[in-house]
């Protein structure tokens, strides 16, 4: 395969889907065979080290946790029916469109609405920074239906929609982003997924798994970036001596080493209540805060330790800064996950997690 960009994003996540990545973690009436979220986590940090690319990464998550698990979990037998299995065999594409121009993680600001009319529903509003928008062809919409946050499936052909290419963002260049403009985009009624006035929850439970799970494949990508400052500074002389002689840098490569086995251990004990079926909404926020700062602090390090070497042209550590800046923002800031941890401690305001 050549390297990831958006040329071939959907191809690499259709390649994936068949080799079963979308398998893990599901009912044995869709996976075959048992599999667990630990599995699931083991596949995505491979994919991660052998791809170094945040942008596909973040696309393979959008895909899971904003169509996949939504409707395994809040959709009917027919919905199930209709759409899982190309869901999970790659033959079509997902993610949700939660974001708007004018909201991002505050959910009562969402403005999109949703009208009940004879032949189902109709939908208005912009969505914005809609991971895999121009390749999907179904996405969760959460629009409001009587001022209720609730949740729909809207595929790119249905009328008055479109799912377009939107504004180009720096960091994690190779996930497709765009657009989802609905002008009277009329669905059938047995669209709506969940009941209404669910939305919400919908969102909560769709990114606390978001969250617990996205930096397993960024967690392969920090492996990658150890493996190579440790090499570089064992190749690299600096008074005839091996740069990684050098205590400021050694202390560096223990910094990043010590981070990501800390994430290691974070998305394990995620995948360990999951498996176990116990809530994650605590455990989730702290891995997201941690892995995200860690994720950038570590790539600035990187860049330190190679110095002009790793700002060259056809390096890619500048780009993971990059990245990793993106990263404290996806699936809600870090301030929203201190705000989640503050609030399940016992202080703060702004969250319920019921």
């Amino acid at each position: 395969m050549p390297p990831v960009s958006k040329n071939n994003t959907k191809q690499y996540l259709q390649n994936y889907a068949k080799e079963g990545l979308f398998l893990h973690a599901l009912p044995e009436s869709y996976a075959l065979k048992p599999t667990r979220f630990s599995d699931l986590v083991l596949a995505h940090q491979k994919i991660g080290l052998s791809t170094q690319d945040s942008g596909l990464i973040l696309a393979i998550n959008a895909h899971l946790w904003g169509s996949v698990f939504p409707l395994l979990t809040y959709g009917s037998d027919k919905q199930r029916q209709t759409w899982l299995p190309g869901l999970i065999n790659g033959n079509t594409i997902g993610g949700h469109a939660i974001t708007e121009p004018q909201a991002g993680s505050d959910l009562n600001a969402l403005a999109t609405s949703a009208t009940v009319v004879a032949d189902g529903f109709l939908l208005n509003g912009c969505k914005r920074y809609i991971t895999n928008t121009p390749i999907a062809d179904l996405l969760v919409v959460y629009a409001r239906l009587d001022h209720q946050l609730s949740a729909f499936l809207v595929e790119k052909n249905d009328k008055g929609v479109s799912f377009s290419e939107g504004p180009a963002v720096s960091g994690c260049q190779s996930a497709p982003m765009g657009d989802v403009i609905l002008e009277n985009c009329l669905i059938p009624a047995d669209r709506q997924l969940g009941k209404t006035g669910m939305g919400s929850n919908m969102i909560q439970h769709a990114l606390e798994l978001e969250r617990a799970f996205i930096f397993a494949g960024i967690s392969g990508i920090m492996q990658w970036q150890l493996n190579e400052v440790i090499h570089y500074s064992r190749e690299r002389k600096s008074n005839n001596l091996p740069l990684g002689k050098n205590q400021a840098i050694s202390h560096k490569i223990a910094e990043m080493k010590v981070r990501l086995d800390t994430i290691h251990l974070w998305l394990n004990e995620c995948a360990r209540l999951k498996d176990a079926n116990k809530r994650i909404t605590l455990a989730s926020a702290q891995t997201k805060l941690f892995a995200s700062e860690a994720f950038l602090q570590s790539s600035l390090d990187a860049v330190q330790i190679l110095g002009a070497f790793g700002l060259l042209d056809d390096s890619i550590m500048p780009a993971l800064v990059n990245d990793a800046m993106a990263s404290r923002l996806f699936s809600g800031s870090s301030e929203i996950q201190k705000n989640i941890i503050a609030a399940l401690s016992g202080t703060g305001e702004g969250y319920n997690p019921k």
